[in-house]
């Protein structure tokens, strides 16, 4: 089998993350897979929603939106529709949940992070590219408000990526748009540094897949997995790495 980049099939797109990448959010990042684009921020505001106020604990969203500009075909902008479709709900509140996962409430205190993923050019894989750069920007952003005598407010590493199977019923590591639009089988996975499971979304979109073909994709996610918490680690610098899950 002949990938159209001519990747192995458990290899990754090459990827980037740059830190910082916009001036007034706590933390912030460009995170790049292939072709694929999002600016991913992190603010943090004092306060909680009126359900946890007085509990000491602190809270996490996320909202998620495509460019018009990022894709092919120019989509409408949804403020223009007055609404979200559903499938940018069902991206936001994935990202919402992962990253909660891993979250230390009680150490955040009553405040509230809102993360920000910005697609600026789709070429599959949106999803999971949001919720590892998100990861990045969300510890960053943290590592503004860490007190030393408190644990840190993240307990474990987080990151995303597809996987699926190809149009020859082939296992494959990392989407992108043409791979995934031909697809037999496409899952994305979420895990922890730890490597447990956060989410598993799959489907077998022209057939159903086996057990085995099931085992083989989950061991690609591992592998890809494992690649970009390696990554993750080496952007964040030794400094902040060594806190991520700290309890003094």
């Amino acid at each position: 089998m002949t990938r159209i980049d001519r990747r192995e099939a458990d290899q990754m797109r090459r990827f980037k993350i740059t830190k910082y990448f916009q001036k007034y959010p706590a933390g912030s990042v460009l995170i790049e897979t292939g072709n694929t684009k999002v600016i991913c921020a992190a603010s943090i505001q004092d306060g909680v929603p009126p359900f946890l106020r007085g509990n000491g604990i602190g809270w996490l969203n996320a909202e998620y939106s495509l460019l018009p500009s990022s894709t092919l075909t120019r989509s409408q902008r949804e403020a223009t529709r007055g609404r979200q479709n559903g499938r940018t709900q069902e991206i936001q509140r994935l990202i919402g949940r992962c990253l909660r996962s891993v979250m230390d409430f009680k150490a955040l205190g009553e405040r509230t992070i809102t993360i920000d993923c910005d697609v600026i050019q789709a070429d599959g894989g949106t999803r999971t590219a949001s919720i590892t750069g998100a990861f990045v920007a969300l510890a960053l952003a943290l590592d503004t408000i860490y007190d030393p005598k408190k644990p840190f407010p993240l307990k474990d590493f987080l990151a995303a990526v597809s996987v699926g199977l190809s149009k020859e019923n082939k296992p494959i590591l990392d989407l992108c748009y043409d791979e995934d639009s031909t697809a037999v089988a496409d899952m994305n996975i979420v895990m922890t540094g730890n490597g447990e499971f956060v989410e598993i979304q799959g489907t077998g979109e022209k057939h159903p897949f086996t057990h085995k073909q099931f085992s083989q994709m989950l061991s690609f996610a591992e592998k890809g997995i494992d690649e970009l918490i390696s990554y993750q680690k080496d952007i964040l610098g030794n400094d902040l790495v060594w806190k991520i899950g700290r309890i003094p």
